[in-house]
Formats: C-alpha cells, structure tokens, sequence
C-alpha cells in the first residue's frame, strides 16, 4: 500500500551520517496525482516546514503553472516528489546537490503507486540526467528549449529558484513561449475547475 510505503519513506535515514540536520523527507503524492513534478531538494524553509515548494521558489512555479496553492497543494492533481528527500545542506554556490541515494531507493517503488500520473515535470539538471538520460541535449537549457522532444511523458523545466532570473531575462523565450504551453497542457490534463488564478 501506498501508505505504508511513504510511512516507510518518512522513516527513511539511508543517508543520515551525511546530512546537516535529522532527515526530514519531504513527500507529497497519492495514488490519484495526474500530473508529477520531480524537482532537486528542499531548501532550508521547505525543511522547516515540511510543506514542499514553501518558497519563493515554489510561487514562482505555481504562477508558471497558472495555478493556485490550494490546486498546486491538492494530491489528486500535483503529486511532488524530488530527487532527494531531505535538504542536503550548503556548498560554496548556494544548496548541495540532492543526495545520490534517494532516488534509486524510492523513485521506482513510489511510481508504481502512480497510475494516474499523465505527465511528470522534471525541474533542474538532476532530474532530466536521471530520468531522460543521454536524449538530454548539450546543457540544460537546449533542453528545456527543446521541450516538445520529451512530451507527452515528460516536460523540462529550468529551476524556478529566484537566483535563475538571470537566467530568464537572458532566455526571453522561456517566457514568450514555455509558459504559455506549459499552462495550456497544465489546463488540458486538470481541467477549468482546477484553473484558479496565480497565488
């Protein structure tokens, strides 16, 4: 059961010893997700809170996505799990990489769980080297440029991490041309009732 496995996962401290607080997985899915986003790691806000996407990070997505929290945070439409379960600590250019043993210990048994899911957003580098392997193309934003290559199963998007508005100035594109699709395809797996305006 699905309860039990996240249960299981809750409990879960395979990479303990190398974390810079008590693991605090943070997970939220059900068996009803249509939609899956696939992120990097907690910060340290979303740590504290237990609640994914707590963040400016996470309203930035959300507008992206067109939708509002209360559809963003209801686990018959979004299911959210990220590469690593726990917040990984800090480095020289800000937040560690997820850890490297998350996702081989639960990504798979987690999917199986998902049979609704119609379409799995893959936010960041780490996720789209994990999950599209070598068809990702010279870097991460060729990719997430070429987005249509990897539909209808997955769809790339770069970090929405208040540090990448460089980023989206540079790639004016990504506005003009990303969003619009992303909340056209947001609208056609969820439907109207779902579409509530930005929060």
């Amino acid at each position: 059961m699905l309860e039990r496995l996240l249960k299981e996962i809750s409990n879960c401290e395979i990479c303990k010893e190398k974390l810079p607080f008590a693991p605090r997985p943070v997970l939220h899915i059900s068996s009803e997700s249509k939609i899956l986003i696939i992120g990097q790691a907690p910060g340290t806000k979303v740590h504290a809170s237990g609640i994914p996407w707590d963040d400016q990070s996470g309203k930035e997505l959300r507008r992206w996505l067109g939708v509002d929290k209360e559809t963003f945070y209801d686990t018959s439409v979004f299911g959210i799990m990220p590469m690593g379960f726990c917040y990984p600590g800090k480095g020289k250019g800000g937040d560690l990489p997820p850890r490297p043993e998350c996702a081989p210990a639960w990504h798979r048994s987690v999917l199986n769980y998902l049979p609704q899911v119609k379409l799995t957003f893959l936010i960041g580098q780490y996720a789209q080297k994990y999950y599209i392997g070598s068809e990702v193309k010279n870097n991460l934003t060729e990719t997430v440029r070429n987005f249509h290559d990897y539909l209808p199963d997955f769809f790339p998007l770069v970090h929405p991490s208040p540090r990448n508005k460089i980023w989206q100035k540079r790639n004016p594109w990504f506005e003009e041309n990303v969003v619009p699709e992303l909340r056209e395809v947001v609208l056609r797996i969820i439907g109207e009732e779902f579409i509530k305006g930005e929060s």
